[in-house]
């Protein structure tokens, strides 16, 4: 049996898109080889970060749409790593949800079963049609409140997808984040690569940066499978 693994993360790069209401994502050179190398004798090169928690592939913690949830240094690691199952809802249109009725197909299609403290992910197919576009914060899918129910009903503890928001953008009701508040679900978003897990099962790792009152943090999500 061979172990693979696959990239679920985005590059972080200065010009990537992000929420409009964050902060744009700037890498900028700290010191050059030739700096370090005149100043102390020793050559290396840094670069320095300017980085919203929630720009790229990220996890958000319980404190984002709760000021009495935990912040991402005290969220349990377990949330970040176990078993994971991914739906294909890639059918699902952007001026549609994805709720309880696609979900469960798409679970009796996978032939997999979605069970307690399960990580699940979401193959919309987002990323693949229209990353690097200006669709990419407009025109997507997400979770509504049956679809949400649902997942934490199962006891899902954490809901990724390779969109910017588990909500669709014009979803005022913020149907997704305000399930998971009710189950203490997390949900991950900005994944990519969705495609080469749909209908798996696998183990998923997604640990965050231990940001001290962290509202969310950008992770390095990996999906690892037997085969």
């Amino acid at each position: 049996m061979d172990i693979r693994m696959v990239d679920l993360t985005q590059e972080i790069f200065q010009g990537m898109s992000v929420f409009p209401m964050h902060q744009q994502t700037l890498i900028f050179p700290n010191a050059t080889h030739e700096e370090s190398l005149k100043k102390c004798g020793f050559m290396f090169a840094t670069n320095n970060l300017l980085i919203n928690e929630h720009g790229p592939t990220h996890t958000d913690a319980l404190y984002e749409s709760d000021p009495h949830g935990a912040t991402i240094e005290k969220t349990p690691l377990d949330y970040f790593i176990g078993q994971a199952v991914c739906l294909d809802v890639s059918h699902v249109r952007e001026t549609e949800f994805i709720t309880d009725r696609v979900l469960e197909e798409a679970e009796r299609k996978s032939g997999q079963y979605v069970k307690k403290d399960d990580i699940v992910l979401l193959y919309t197919g987002h990323y693949d049609r229209n990353y690097g576009t200006d669709k990419w914060q407009t025109d997507y899918t997400g979770l509504d409140i049956s679809g949400t129910e649902w997942l934490g009903r199962k006891g899902v503890k954490n809901i990724g997808v390779d969109t910017p928001s588990i909500d669709r953008p014009d979803d005022m009701k913020y149907s997704g984040h305000l399930i998971c508040q009710k189950y203490r679900m997390l949900n991950t978003e900005n994944l990519c690569n969705l495609k080469e897990v749909a209908g798996k099962r696998f183990m998923y790792v997604g640990l965050p940066l231990k940001i001290r009152g962290g509202s969310g943090a950008p992770i390095r999500a990996i999906a690892i499978l037997m085969e």
